[in-house]
């Protein structure tokens, strides 16, 4: 099947700042790609070589097939929608998302036809003779979502267009979000530094980091199956204890002077770099990623670790509890409501092996 998408070893160089490694990535039919990372990882360079806002310094760009690196922005068939709206401030809502559709010379019939669909996709009938500044910061993306959509291009990019909204806004329009996509059928590509955001929208993350690709699979793959230290950090919040494996196939343990602890390397661990190199004895440096839900307090004939309680944090639903295991080394769980310790208390801590993942140190 020929993706929708794909970027063969494609790449962005200023000087001498490398601002995106040679990229290979496919992007299918209708999928929801995220293109995560922190500031500077090469995510927006890369979105904007798809768009065709940046010309790429090597490499090609496949849009279904066709070699679209050298094509004009304006010719690729895509739609974009920026955090700052970029909304025209002197015309009104009604306007504001015909314009594309002025722009490709559609007859006034369709063009009302499909502008008052999409003011309903959004829920901003009411709002069509308003001006920009009118409106919340909110209503303004939901207008920009809006003008995008309403001439259905095949592929949609979006870049961060939730970063300047509110918490509780930001959730209701990551509904909205996923719903239009559902609805489109659209192949979307959305750029965003916020985890939570990317695991709730997402197919596929694709996370980035100094300039290139440091895991790319579903948001279960990268909170369960982390395959670097760097993604176990970025995505969710992990422990991670460093320290020298080593055993036989079946009886691996992970020690460093300060505690000795059981891991799985099986394969649904996510572990395959580390299992691929246990054959027989073994001695390498790696790091355990042990998430704080998959931890529990442990009586001290089965405890893993022990430590004395720093910090309990009520959440709601749960407490968060910080554990100081040995020199200054937090340790982070959750427990139930009814199981938080104390501040100061001693405390020992286990959990299931195969929930975890060993990556490289």
């Amino acid at each position: 099947m020929t993706a929708r998408l794909e970027t063969v070893a494609i790449s962005k160089q200023y000087h001498s700042v490398t601002a995106l490694s040679p990229t290979d990535l496919q992007v299918q039919d209708g999928e929801f790609l995220t293109l995560l990372g922190p500031s500077g990882s090469g995510k927006t360079t890369l979105l904007q070589i798809i768009a065709g806002l940046v010309e790429p310094s090597d490499g090609r760009l496949l849009i279904d097939g066709k070699d679209a690196t050298r094509k004009p922005a304006g010719e690729r068939g895509i739609g974009m929608v920026f955090q700052s709206y970029a909304l025209f401030p002197h015309m009104s809502v009604w306007d504001n998302i015909a314009y594309p559709l002025r722009m490709r010379k559609m007859k006034k019939p369709e063009m009302d036809q499909a502008v008052k669909g999409a003011l309903e996709m959004v829920q901003m009938g009411e709002y069509a003779h308003r001006l920009p500044r009118e409106l919340s910061g909110g209503q303004q993306q939901r207008i920009a979502l809006a003008r995008c959509f309403v001439y259905r291009p095949s592929v949609i990019l979006l870049d961060e267009p939730l970063g300047a909204l509110d918490k509780k806004l930001r959730e209701h329009m990551q509904s909205e979000i996923r719903s239009l996509h559902k609805d489109l059928g659209a192949t979307f590509i959305y750029v965003t530094h916020d985890q939570e955001e990317a695991l709730n929208l997402s197919d596929r993350i694709c996370l980035m980091n100094q300039s290139k690709i440091e895991q790319l699979g579903t948001p279960q793959d990268l909170y369960d199956r982390p395959q670097t230290a760097f993604s176990a950090q970025f995505i969710g919040y992990s422990n991670l204890l460093q320290g020298s494996l080593s055993g036989s196939a079946g009886a691996q343990i992970l020690s460093n002077g300060s505690f000795s602890v059981p891991v799985c390397l099986s394969p649904a661990t996510g572990s395959h770099a580390a299992a691929s190199n246990v054959t027989g004895s073994v001695a390498d440096q790696r790091t355990l990623v042990v998430r704080p839900e998959d931890a529990r307090l442990a009586s001290n004939e089965h405890a893993f670790l022990r430590g004395r309680v720093s910090e309990v944090v009520f959440a709601g639903s749960d407490f968060r509890v910080q554990i100081d295991i040995g020199s200054g080394q937090p340790f982070a769980l959750r427990c139930g409501r009814r199981d938080a310790p104390a501040v100061g208390d001693h405390v020992g801590i286990n959990w299931n092996p195969e929930h975890t993942a060993v990556v490289a140190r």
